[in-house]
């Protein structure tokens, strides 16, 4: 390919990688050539080739790996979950109508839940309000979490519409109270006769269950939640790093953890 004047030349080079996605001739998961590659191909600054991946990537044609390089999607959306996101942060450039169904609101007791009260820093105290949805794209279900919350912060989201909004955005927005971190914990599971109903798939279908505690200043917890993923859905992927030691009890460092929402094929 021949670069011409009067055209921005990033936009010359995502145009052509965008024929070479359309046409097959770059195919769903093949890494693309490395900035340099392009560079030299082009004869351009690699500045000039970031920003035509950018495009690409805007247009969720491409998604990038940190140290790995780019490539080409496969009808996902591949969006970095290295910061703490909210259930219509993940959706994203999904190309989905992020909602929610709210099924119960209201305050339980949890003295036996000797891991909720542990979880939510209430040790002293025995209820919790407990919050149970069905959060779907285009209308169809994706995933169903449990939120157990301390009694102040329920409080506080009460009233709201939680099948428009999400808990983040209602205490960020409306009471300035940042969320700042979560602790996850991740396992696979199965659907049972009440999660099948509310998924939309046959009992005992595999699911990934994702457990978070989510802090705000002062490392106060805000929320314990169980989601359960349908994980024709949606799948994570991880960015790990290897420790410089090679240790095998050396931590690791997470660069990327990303939800990648796969579409439904019936």
């Amino acid at each position: 390919m021949e670069l011409k004047d009067g055209i921005p030349l990033h936009k010359q080079i995502s145009d052509w990688l965008k024929q070479q996605i359309e046409e097959g001739t770059l195919e769903a998961d093949e890494k693309l050539p490395s900035e340099n590659e392009l560079s030299k191909k082009f004869d351009v600054s690699r500045v000039t080739v970031r920003r035509a991946l950018q495009t690409l990537e805007n247009d969720q044609l491409i998604y990038r790996c940190q140290g790995l390089g780019s490539f080409v999607t496969d009808q996902r959306t591949h969006q970095s979950f290295s910061i703490l996101n909210d259930f219509t942060e993940e959706l994203a450039g999904s190309g989905l109508e992020p909602s929610s169904k709210l099924l119960y609101f209201g305050q339980e007791s949890i003295e036996e839940r000797k891991d909720l009260l542990s979880y939510l820093g209430i040790e002293s105290k025995k209820v919790a309000v407990k919050i149970e949805r069905i959060r779907m794209g285009d209308g169809e279900p994706i995933a169903y979490d449990i939120t157990w919350m301390p009694v102040f912060y329920g409080q506080l989201i009460e009233g709201y519409d939680l099948e428009q909004t999400t808990i983040f955005q209602i205490l960020e927005e409306e009471f300035e109270i940042p969320i700042e971190k979560g602790c996850y914990r991740i396992e696979a599971t199965v659907a049972d006769e009440n999660l099948a109903e509310h998924l939309q798939v046959d009992p005992q279908t595999p699911l990934l269950q994702i457990n978070r505690i989510s802090y705000t200043i002062g490392d106060k917890p805000v929320y314990f939640q169980k989601r359960f993923y349908r994980n024709d859905k949606m799948v994570f992927e991880l960015m790990a790093r290897r420790s410089k030691q090679g240790n095998s009890m050396e931590s690791s460092s997470t660069n990327e953890f990303i939800p990648v929402f796969r579409e439904h094929h019936k």
